[in-house]
């Protein structure tokens, strides 16, 4: 294989790669909004004296009201809710 097929084939990669990340916190936004806003508005996550700290916290959280709200999320959309707020609003590494 010469190199500008290589470098070719790593790019589209990345660009998948991109391309499922972005398609992820889409998903994650959108059962955000059909599950969450219910009872949460964007000042819970903005306020100055938050309860979720750290990432763990966060995806514990998570858990905690999918589990309360009956909800049956597959790991792949509990994870996609976790990094969009992430994303979004508490930036955890």
């Amino acid at each position: 294989m010469n190199n500008n097929l290589a470098r070719l084939i790593t790019a589209l990669i990345m660009l998948l790669a991109q391309t499922a990340a972005i398609a992820d916190l889409e998903n994650g936004r959108t059962l955000t909004e059909r599950n969450c806003t219910g009872c949460h508005d964007d000042s819970m996550y903005t306020r100055e004296d938050p309860r979720v700290t750290t990432l763990g916290a966060l995806q514990k959280q998570v858990r905690r009201c999918e589990t309360n709200l009956g909800l049956t999320w597959f790991d792949e959309e509990t994870n996609d809710v976790i990094n969009y707020l992430n994303t979004q609003y508490y930036h955890f590494k």
